[in-house]
């Protein structure tokens, strides 16, 4: 059996995951066994115990805190990733940002202090997808 190595976060989804769909708001507390994929409106203080996505047009008001994270939607509040977290070029963030790796492509968003916990430099890319 061979292994396929697997660059991004997205790639290590469990099998079923919970979703928030576009044109649906949620309000509350949210605690998340898997992973958790946001495509509405949220506002709430979240943990997710495996990868977060926020998708283009998604929205999260309130803090997040994930095993890993792709943000390519508004987020206000803090955000605190346990390994790698993503923010594609749609993303608009007003909040901390706080993960063991950051990479950021260039156009995203940032108003708010930025800190990566392994002690590496942020990787700053350009994304090339459509």
């Amino acid at each position: 059996m061979t292994h396929t190595p697997q660059r991004r976060a997205t790639d290590k989804a469990s099998s079923t995951p919970t979703f928030i769909g576009v044109g649906t708001d949620f309000v509350g507390q949210l605690r998340c066994q898997g992973d958790l994929v946001v495509g509405g409106h949220a506002q709430a203080d979240c943990t997710v115990a495996g990868a977060f996505t926020l998708s283009e047009g998604g929205s999260w008001e309130g803090r997040l805190q994930a095993a890993n994270a792709v943000i390519a939607g508004e987020v206000t509040g803090d955000i605190v990733i346990a390994e790698k977290l993503e923010i594609r070029k749609t993303a608009r963030i007003r909040g901390s940002v706080t993960a063991r790796s950051i990479a950021v492509a260039q156009g995203a968003l940032i108003d708010g202090a930025m800190s990566v916990t392994s002690g590496k430099p942020v990787v700053h890319f350009e994304e090339k997808r459509g």
